[in-house]
Formats: C-alpha cells, sequence, structure tokens
C-alpha cells in the first residue's frame, strides 16, 4: 500500500454541537478557516472530537462533511479504533469508503491488565492486514493506561501498512527511544503541543495537537522556525503557547478548547453530555490566559 508523508501539523478537530446535535454548518466553517493556515491536514474523530459520543452513523456524517470541504491538498486521518479488532477493522474500512486516506487507531484499554506486548503486536497486526487504509497507532496512556513500548513499536513498524504513530504520552524520552527503532520513512508526531519542540527537534516529522485548532498557523510556524534552524525564535514561540495548550488541554479540557475557539474566532460549538460546560470564572481565566499570550480575542461570547 501506498506509504503517505504526514510531515506536518495536523489538529484533532473538535465535533462542534448544538443542543446536543451536531453543529455540521460549525464544522463547514472551522474547515474554511483551517484550509489557509498552512496545515498538513486534518484528524477527525479523535480524542478532541469527542468521538466516543458519536454514533456510527454520526461519524460517517462528520467524515463526509470534513472530505467535502477541505483544500484538495489536505490529508484525512480519521481515528476508527474500537475496543475490538473486528470492529476496527469494521469501521475503519466504512470511513475508508468514504475518502478517508489513513486511519488513526488507539489501543484497546477495556481489559488493559491484559493489554500486555504480545496483545498489543496480534491486535494492530490484525488490523493493519485488514485494513484497506494505511494506519497508524495511537498512544495515549493518560486516557487508556496503556502504553506502546519502543519494542512493540520495532515489531509493528516492519508491517507495510502501518505508517507511523501519534503518541500523546508527554515522554520526550520515550519519543526519542520510538525514533531509534525505525527508518526515516516512519511517521513519528508528537501529540502534545507542549513537547512539540523538544520532539521536532529530536527528528520527528510533525504533530497532531489540540492547540492546531484555535492557533494552527502558530504550531506551523514553530515547525518553520526548527527547519530554517531559527531555534531561539522557535523556542520563545512554544514558550508563548505553553500556557495556552496547557490551559484548553489538561486544566479546562475539550469544553476549554472550544471556548478558546469561540474567543478565536472559530466556532468551538458546545459539548455533549456528560462533558459539562466552563463556569463563567473558567472562561475569564481562559479569556486572560489568550490576552497575555498575545493572541486576537476577536468575540466574547
Amino acid at each position: 500500500m501506498k506509504k503517505i508523508d504526514l510531515a506536518g501539523i495536523f489538529p484533532p478537530i473538535v465535533t462542534p454541537f448544538k443542543k446536543e446535535e451536531v453543529a455540521y454548518d460549525y464544522l463547514v466553517e472551522n474547515i474554511n478557516k483551517w484550509n489557509n493556515s498552512g496545515l498538513k491536514g486534518f484528524v477527525v474523530l479523535g480524542s478532541n472530537g469527542e468521538n466516543v459520543f458519536l454514533s456510527e452513523a454520526e461519524k460517517i456524517e462528520v467524515v463526509k462533511t470534513v472530505i467535502k470541504n477541505r483544500a484538495k491538498d489536505k490529508i484525512i486521518i480519521v481515528g476508527s479504533g474500537c475496543e475490538s479488532a473486528r470492529e476496527t477493522i469494521y469501521l475503519t474500512n466504512r470511513l475508508a469508503a468514504s475518502g478517508a486516506q489513513a486511519a488513526l487507531i488507539v489501543t484497546p484499554f477495556y481489559y488493559g491488565g491484559k493489554m500486555n506486548d504480545e496483545a498489543l503486536i496480534k491486535y494492530y497486526t490484525v488490523v493493519a492486514d485488514n485494513a484497506e487504509i494505511p494506519v497508524l497507532l495511537y498512544n495515549v496512556p493518560k486516557f487508556t493506561g496503556v502504553n506502546i513500548n519502543p519494542g512493540v513499536l520495532s515489531v509493528l513498524a516492519k508491517h507495510p501498512n502501518i505508517i507511523g504513530i501519534k503518541d500523546s504520552s508527554g515522554n520526550v524520552n520515550q519519543l526519542g527511544q520510538y525514533l531509534n527503532e525505525v527508518d526515516d520513512n516512519f511517521n513519528i508526531l508528537v501529540g502534545t503541543a507542549g513537547s512539540l519542540l523538544g520532539a521536532l527537534t529530536l527528528g520527528c516529522k510533525g504533530g497532531i495537537l489540540a492547540l492546531a485548532n484555535i492557533v494552527p498557523e502558530k504550531c506551523v510556524e514553530i515547525q518553520q522556525l526548527i527547519q530554517a534552524g531559527k531555534l531561539s525564535e522557535a523556542r520563545a514561540l512554544q514558550l508563548r503557547m505553553i500556557p495556552v495548550n496547557h490551559a484548553t488541554t489538561t486544566t479546562y479540557g475539550i469544553s476549554g478548547l472550544k471556548y478558546a475557539m469561540d474567543l478565536l474566532g472559530y466556532k468551538g460549538g458546545e459539548t455533549r453530555l456528560p462533558l459539562l460546560p466552563l463556569k463563567q470564572e473558567e472562561k475569564e481565566k481562559i479569556r486572560n490566559i489568550l490576552v497575555k499570550a498575545n493572541l486576537k480575542v476577536v468575540s466574547t461570547p
């Protein structure tokens, strides 16, 4: 299967809601703006897309909406990981039929105590054998409690249909270990903007970053500065973005990310229950963080 070069920045895009329903008009508006921001493409149905709250029909419609409205040079990666290999293969191929170009497959975690190296290697091998599009592994221990160690990656990176990994562990040392286990064509993408500078200087191809939902140009600029050898400028921009990233991921989560999008001219929309909206004092704190980072707040909902 054809290899895909994923060097660049991807946002794991949010799914906007209005009164519990997917706000497809908001989604289209966001895609139209992101198309012009230098992003490599879009990750649809990732963790920040509240994919676990969406029905199969909604997942397919969201993917189709993004594909219909993306700029033609944007790569579409879909989060299609389920708990069983059977369901993961089924959903991956349904989304492939809708036009997705690669699949981001999270580690199974419900039976986490049994997700040892052997189980992970078997699972991903079977999925990759049967997926109709290339596969990326998704390592996010903070959600799953399961970590893909460098030895497992070394085995799986040899599979012809496994083209990369998104690592959201925040462990830059492990990223370095990953890089030692794969060849130059393998796409290692960092999954947290707080580690972007370190990951890129080590040799990672790019990032899949929640922060890229709200300041895509800044994330792209960090990578461009590093590529141009302007490390001090990249460092300064990275440090300026760290409080913004921390607020919209670790501290306030998806609700905070969506509110920051609203403040910066995008359409975050509402979250879907059981995620709760922000309290007024939380909204003020996010607004102040954005202003302090010298970002242009264009509206104050």
